[in-house]
């Protein structure tokens, strides 16, 4: 019998509505993007859409010069990540992670009763059973990211033992970091409605070596993306205006957040949306937050009990944030 396991923690609404100023999640502000707002408007949600989705892979295969073998759709990378766990990890397979794994993908494999490993620095050698391997791509919450050199010998060492290498780009469109090397043991998992703030829609996709992506497919029901959803991953490569116009006005708006937030405590950023508060007892401080209408994300679960993330939102919005953070841990030191 397949065990009961908790959900993981996530930002964003929990279970009971939230009014207040939500920094907890790590999407665009700026957003929704028009014109994917307009793509779910305009879609058939009268009909069933194609199960092969024929047009949305061949789309999004032609904006990444791969064949649409290469491509998959999804609803969200939860569910790619959930396929892929009972893929490689359902023979007792086990899952090494650079850094602390996307709680989705640590369900998943415990849901398989599959060993996590959890290591700081890419090893020279992967540890004996190993078929999946993670790297954000930059990490959430850490924002750290491997150079395009790094993935490579890491791909090759995953094709020496049979393990697949996931790349996941959610983040990568705020940093323009550059496209991860290809490789027939890399698969690239994109989000892309963190970047135009678009997240209820639940757009994703993977690009993978032919084989991959059949057995990904083989995993996936009938019909499991929606119209609209669809609509916005064969938008994409229209909408790169919005990008363009809003992710550099985030950086700015992270930047001085880490700024504002440096007096405070130890602060982890790289030039994502979001960054890293050392606070001590983070559960407690987040709990204070909420009660004032300002929700942050306590770290414990990616093994940082210490420390909040939080994602810029626009600046009047933020000075919220660090007025409140300033009257809690300005004096006194840590929280706790």
């Amino acid at each position: 019998m397949i065990p009961l396991i908790p959900r993981v923690p996530h930002g964003g609404p929990g279970t009971q509505p939230f009014t207040g100023l939500d920094f907890s999640v790590n999407a665009n502000p700026y957003g929704p993007s028009p014109r994917l707002i307009q793509a779910v408007r305009d879609a058939d949600h009268a009909h069933y859409p194609d199960p092969t989705y024929g047009w949305v892979r061949e789309r999004l295969a032609a904006w990444h010069g791969l064949s649409p073998a290469e491509v998959t759709p999804a609803v969200g990378a939860s569910e790619l990540l959930h396929r892929l766990a009972r893929l490689y990890l359902g023979g007792g397979g086990s899952l090494l992670s650079l850094h602390a794994p996307f709680g989705e993908l640590a369900r998943a494999a415990a849901l398989l009763g599959a060993p996590i490993t959890t290591v700081p620095e890419v090893p020279d050698l992967l540890p004996a059973g190993t078929r999946l391997v993670y790297v954000g791509y930059p990490h959430n919450p850490t924002g750290l990211a491997p150079t395009p050199e790094t993935l490579l010998t890491l791909a090759g060492r995953c094709h020496e033992v049979g393990a697949l290498l996931i790349v996941d780009e959610a983040y990568a469109p705020f940093v323009a970091l550059p496209a991860p090397p290809r490789h027939p043991a890399l698969l690239r998992l994109l989000s892309p409605g963190k970047a135009h703030g678009l997240v209820g829609a639940r757009p994703a996709y993977a690009l993978a070596a032919p084989d991959v992506i059949a057995a990904l497919d083989n995993l996936a029901p009938a019909w499991h993306v929606p119209a609209g959803t669809a609509g916005v991953l064969t938008a994409l490569p229209h909408a790169a205006r919005f990008l363009a116009e809003t992710l550099p006005r985030v950086a700015a708006h992270a930047a001085a957040l880490a700024d504002d937030l440096r007096p405070l405590g130890r602060v982890e950023h790289h030039r994502t949306p979001f960054l890293t508060l050392r606070v001590g007892d983070a559960h407690a401080l987040s709990a204070q937050l909420l009660a004032a209408g300002v929700r942050v994300r306590d770290c414990a679960s990616y093994g940082h009990p210490d420390c909040i993330r939080v994602s810029a939102r626009l600046p009047g919005e933020n000075r919220v944030l660090v007025r409140e953070l300033h009257s809690r841990l300005a004096v006194g030191g840590r929280h706790g």
